[in-house]
């Protein structure tokens, strides 16, 4: 950015001629009809720096493949060892990348660098932070380029998630991503493969990085059976940054936000940005630091947005974000240290006022009350240690090999819970997890099928977890005469959910071929074995004394895919998988009455079977697709109302259509979105027909829409809107929580990139329009009375000024 546009300009220009004549010089014309009718060659190019894969896979074949050399440097390509067409050659190399290379009706290749960030790829096999099962469902990538974009019209990951990804529901605003569910069902975090959920379910995987330290964000839509427990819904893929090679790149990044509706000293925040990568020799190295002061939110009426009192919010916030990265590449090999660290904690003078319960439920929105006094109030502390090793070439394989350490702190808002049985005081909660792991995977060629390209994916991971959910108690007498805000300390930690450590280990291997050019087929299984433990300890409100106890678990699942590419461009799928899931042993712990023993049947694991049909076309200017999903589970969820047992664990039933669809009408002109519907339904406990899931897990009809302009190379316009439709279903069966009836809303956001020359200018207004409306999680009532009734942001401008030193 900070050379200018007339360099940046020419410089492309001039890549795009040198590689032409290059092609042209070593080939000839000619063979480039060959290359595209179908013609095999015997290709030997190993995993390496993209651009140099390119220029050999055009050496070999012929084919002119025309492209920025720029938008490739520093991705790396797939492996290719055997017979292939061109088109399979530059599928498989440019798999992952999130590109897209095709054939022209002239018999050339054009890459196209401008990653649409709603268009779901291919991807052959795993790569660093990347899934191993993407090829027949639907994938969304959302690129760098994306997500600083979204960065100044949304507030952290959840939001932004909830904007672009189908089939995820909408945002609660707050500090959790309860209710945030894909295609309904609980989803699996991983930080560069490293997973964040626990086995205690705090709802708070998507809050343990900033956007400024993401690379991509890769979203598998559906259940998997590839990667263990927690994946029932699909896995959220988020990839760190990637260093510059060469000369080290200093970038500086100031920016600041405030509402609108109310524009004073206690609206305004700050964030800033400092990075610093570079290559020398075969080390490459990257260091990130990034640092934000939040303060309040207010609503579109001006009023400051109350504190959710039984999730934890955002405001008043100061975060610091850490990321460091070094890495050693010799000949076939890499090894890559990586520590990522986020600290974030709250420091408000506001709790939500326990009046508003006095009045109806949904009557009144819920306000603040100033005056709170809190030693430890609401954040989060997340430290990861991530060890990579991969060898591209290792007895005829490719290995990558993965250690990590993650140490994870959070706590939430303290509340009074005198009157409920199982907590019997006024207490905060926090909870500590320790986990260790590490993972192999293999991508081995088969031997004597290399005419179909035929390779096993196969590999091993383990991970060991500590966890436990202690609880600060208060003097409930200073809390009652100060009205709900002075908290005084009685009993620094005392056992809420005792300590449970989690051993799992999981085998699993996957089959891929393709026996014709139109056709892949995919299939493969896992299996996990896991066991829990927890000492004899005694429950918080009604002193039960609970002996200690060990669970065992051993499943496996499988899953099996095709495509099928009829005609150019047009890629038809079929997916069946299943996915594995522990129940949320620690919500029953806490619980647990006199006599209670580990071989509760509620302590059964769920096995969710997946089934996902669609078809994605990518045209010179349009692309589109649409999916259609269903999942169905025998053990229904778990989940705790007014901190009891809700729900009797009966069959399951999800389904649902995702479709996207961009369109480029001009050079300068882009358009597009994406359309959600799914419902959910349960066997009636009781008998009878069945019962709408819950608006916590089933979200209403989701819209999205954008239209982007580029008046000129130096600076762009988008605007973007989400509708949040209706739903009645959980309302009309009457379900207790999560069942109110939830209204639509429309939400329009506005973006300007302006490339300065020697920096980029980047402003941004979400809601733009000033709409007062409360999200789905506001509308809901998370604590069932009139303190989660929020509101949600009005107009609020983000400004970014960025540059290279």
């Amino acid at each position: 950015m900070g050379g200018g546009m007339g360099r940046s300009i020419s410089g492309r220009n001039l890549c795009l001629i040198a590689l032409s004549l290059i092609v042209l010089l070593i080939a000839g014309e000619t063979r480039s009809a060959f290359a595209q009718s179908g013609q095999t060659f015997n290709l030997n190019i190993p995993s390496q720096e993209l651009n140099a894969a390119v220029l050999k896979f055009a050496e070999e074949t012929g084919v002119q493949v025309f492209y920025d050399f720029n938008k490739l440097n520093g991705i790396s390509s797939g492996a290719l060892a055997g017979e292939y067409t061109a088109k399979q050659a530059l599928r498989i190399l440019f798999a992952g990348t999130g590109l897209t290379a095709r054939f022209t009706d002239s018999g050339v290749v054009r890459v196209d660098a401008e990653v649409i960030s709603l268009q779901p790829i291919q991807v052959a096999g795993m790569r660093e932070g990347g899934s191993l099962d993407t090829l027949s469902r639907n994938v969304t990538v959302i690129p760098k380029d994306e997500i600083m974009r979204q960065q100044e019209t949304s507030h952290g990951l959840a939001d932004m998630i909830a904007k672009l990804v189908p089939g995820m529901s909408p945002s609660s605003q707050t500090l959790s991503n309860f209710g945030q569910r894909l295609r309904g069902r609980d989803v699996l975090v991983l930080i560069d493969g490293v997973p964040l959920n626990t086995s205690r379910n705090v709802s708070r995987d998507l809050f343990n990085i900033t956007p400024s330290n993401i690379e991509s964000i890769e979203v598998v839509h559906g259940g998997s059976a590839l990667y263990g427990d927690s994946a029932a819904g699909g896995i959220i893929h988020i990839n760190t940054l990637k260093g510059e090679t060469g000369e080290p790149v200093f970038k500086t990044t100031m920016a600041g936000s405030s509402g609108l509706s109310r524009v004073g000293h206690d609206a305004l925040s700050g964030r800033m940005e400092q990075q610093v990568s570079g290559k020398e020799n075969d080390v490459d190295y990257l260091l990130s630091f990034s640092g934000e002061q939040t303060q309040g939110f207010f609503d579109a009426d001006a009023d400051r947005i109350a504190p959710e009192p039984s999730q934890g919010d955002l405001s008043d916030t100061r975060t610091v974000d850490l990321l460091a990265k070094i890495g050693y590449e010799w000949s076939d090999q890499r090894v890559q240290f990586s520590a990522s660290y986020l600290d974030s904690e709250q420091d408000t003078d506001f709790v939500s006022d326990p009046t508003v319960t006095n009045f109806a439920k949904g009557s009144v929105k819920s306000r603040p009350l100033s005056g709170l006094s809190l030693e430890n109030q609401a954040g989060r502390e997340n430290l990861i240690l991530n060890l990579n090793y991969s060898n591209r070439e290792l007895f005829g394989s490719s290995v990558k090999t993965q250690a990590y350490f993650r140490d994870y702190e959070t706590r939430f808002s303290p509340f009074d819970g005198r009157t409920i049985g199982s907590v019997n005081a006024v207490i905060q909660t926090f909870l500590v997890s320790e986990v260790y792991g590490g993972r192999v995977t293999v991508d081995t060629p088969i031997i004597g099928l290399e005419s179909i390209n035929a390779k096993l994916l196969w590999g091993a991971d383990v991970k060991s977890e500590d966890v436990k959910q202690p609880a600060t108690v208060f003097n409930g007498t200073i809390f009652d005469s100060s009205g709900g805000t002075d908290f005084v300390v009685t009993n620094a930690e005392k056992t809420y959910v005792p300590k449970m450590t989690t051993n799992s280990y999981g085998v699993f291997a996957q089959l891929e071929a393709n026996p014709v050019d139109w056709l892949t087929l995919r299939g493969g299984l896992r299996h996990e074995i896991v066991d829990v433990s927890y000492g004899a300890f005694t429950t918080l409100g009604a002193g039960n004394n609970i002996e200690g106890g060990e669970i065992d678990y051993a499943e496996t699942t499988f899953n099996v895919g095709a495509v099928v590419t009829p005609v150019e461009d047009v890629d038809v799928y079929a997916n069946f998988s299943q996915s594995f899931e522990l129940p949320d042993i620690g919500l029953q712990l806490r619980l647990a009455g006199v006599g209670f023993s580990s071989d509760n049947a509620s302590l059964n694991p769920r096995i969710t079977d997946n089934v996902e049909i669609g078809i994605r076309r990518s045209w010179d200017r349009l692309r589109a697709s649409i999916a259609g999903f269903y999942s169905e589970s025998d053990e229904g969820n778990i989940f705790i109302e007014n901190f009891t047992i809700a729900q009797a664990r009966t069959t399951e039933k999800i389904y649902g259509v995702e479709a996207t669809a961009d369109y480029a009408f001009s050079d300068q002109l882009d358009m597009g979105g994406t359309f959600t519907w799914l419902e959910g339904i349960r066997a009636n406990p009781s008998g009878g027909d069945d019962i709408a899931l819950d608006g916590f897990r089933i979200p209403p009809l989701k819209l999205t829409g954008y239209m982007e302009y580029h008046p000129s190379d130096w600076w762009n316009l988008r605007l973007h809107a989400l509708y949040s439709g209706n739903r009645t279903s959980a309302a009309d069966d009457n379900i207790s929580f999560g069942g109110r009836e939830v209204s639509d809303y429309t939400v329009v956001d506005l973006y300007g990139g302006f490339d300065l020359g020697h920096g980029k200018l980047k402003v941004g207004v979400e809601n733009l329009l000033n709409n007062q409306y409360k999200t789905v999680f506001g509308q809901l009532l998370r604590n069932s009375n009139n303190t989660s009734n929020i509101t949600a942001r009005g107009a609020t401008a983000r400004i970014a000024y960025t540059f290279n030193w």
